[in-house]
């Protein structure tokens, strides 16, 4: 199993520290460097940033979010990237939320599925070199009846095949994110519902193409602090839980809400939504138990942490992503060596 980095949101007050941490995940032999977005910074310029400064570590974007470009545009980056990194590029995409992508990009949040299938096609397309057309539900290529001609990339990427990621919770997405893509990004994934929660659904789309499981990265991204005690290691993550479980999306929709309650939260689920979306933050992550906490995390000694490796291992996480967590930038280089020497004692390096 690998390991990789989450750098999270660059502006998210840690930005200070977050080179010194990819650099150090660098130095250490960690595989792969994420980076988000969401209404802030952009990934594709902290990608950029990062590689400059780092030497072997592919960095990824977890997400470029689907309706914040057009496919070619994504391609272009993507090229440019692969281009610049020589070859250290990932390509990770989500079609974010609807209240993301219609308040912020003014793109009406419908038929994600086959939203991403077309993008994902047209994306392959153009970074293939060839020139692009394409007739879709959503996207036509050249646009008919003007002066729009099939033209084809002109950025040669390192690589031929630049591996391309999505990020995947609901069963449909997880099922074609197994059919079309070459790995899957997970988050608040509990080791003992994988299977169920979504290896399961991604083994399905893989065996729609007519394909296994062999060389698809399943890649959760898992936070991480080491300490002795347990219980307080886990109330650092409450807030993170509750704003994804109870403030993310409305009411309806909520994708980590329906998660959680996939994995027997339902009650604890929808207390922490109401109290969230009630204004009132400091219930809701008093009402995350711990139990969902310490299942989606890696917390405690090294061997602690190393135990929980050894069950994602088992449950079949290819590259699991850290988030090392800490107050002070000697908290967070501890952490990721901490990671090091976790996977060294679950034998899994």
């Amino acid at each position: 199993m690998r390991l990789g980095i989450n750098l999270g949101y660059w502006g998210a007050g840690m930005d200070g520290d977050n080179l010194s941490v990819a650099q150090e995940a660098d130095r250490l032999g960690y595989d792969v460097c994420w980076a988000a977005e969401a209404y802030g910074s952009d990934a594709a310029t902290v990608l950029a940033w990062v590689a400059a400064q780092t030497e072997r570590i592919d960095v990824g974007s977890a997400i470029f979010q689907i309706p914040a470009r057009q496919p070619a545009m994504t391609a272009m980056t993507a090229a440019t990237l692969d281009s610049l990194t020589k070859g250290r590029f990932r390509l990770g995409l989500g079609v974010s939320g609807p209240q993301v992508s219609e308040g912020w990009y003014g793109m009406k949040f419908d038929k994600p599925l086959a939203r991403t299938r077309e993008y994902v096609e047209i994306v392959r397309k153009a970074m293939s070199r060839e020139r692009l057309s394409y007739e879709g539900q959503h996207w036509t290529l050249p646009l008919p009846g003007g002066p729009g001609k099939p033209i084809k990339l002109t950025v040669h990427p390192e690589r031929e095949h630049i591996p391309l990621y999505i990020a995947a919770i609901g069963p449909k997405n997880l099922e074609q994110t197994g059919e079309i893509a070459d790995g899957a990004l997970l988050i608040f994934p509990a080791a003992e519902h994988l299977e169920e929660t979504a290896l399961r659904h991604i083994r399905a789309g893989r065996e729609k193409a007519g394909l296994t499981m062999d060389g698809f990265d399943v890649c959760p991204t898992v936070p991480l602090a080491v300490g002795d005690d347990v219980n307080t290691l886990a109330d650092m993550f409450r807030p993170y839980t509750a704003l994804y479980v109870g403030g993310m999306g409305s009411p309806k929709q909520n994708f980590y809400n329906q998660l959680a309650q996939r994995m027997g939260y339902g009650k604890e689920a929808a207390e922490i939504q109401e109290k969230y979306l009630g204004g009132d933050k400091a219930g809701a992550a008093a009402a995350v138990p711990h139990s969902l906490i310490d299942s989606t995390t890696l917390l405690g000694s090294v061997e602690r942490i190393a135990d929980g490796m050894r069950a994602y291992a088992d449950a079949g996480v290819t590259t699991l992503t850290l988030a090392p967590a800490g107050f002070t930038l000697d908290e967070r280089i501890t952490a990721l060596r901490a990671g090091v020497q976790a996977l060294e004692h679950a034998g899994l390096a």
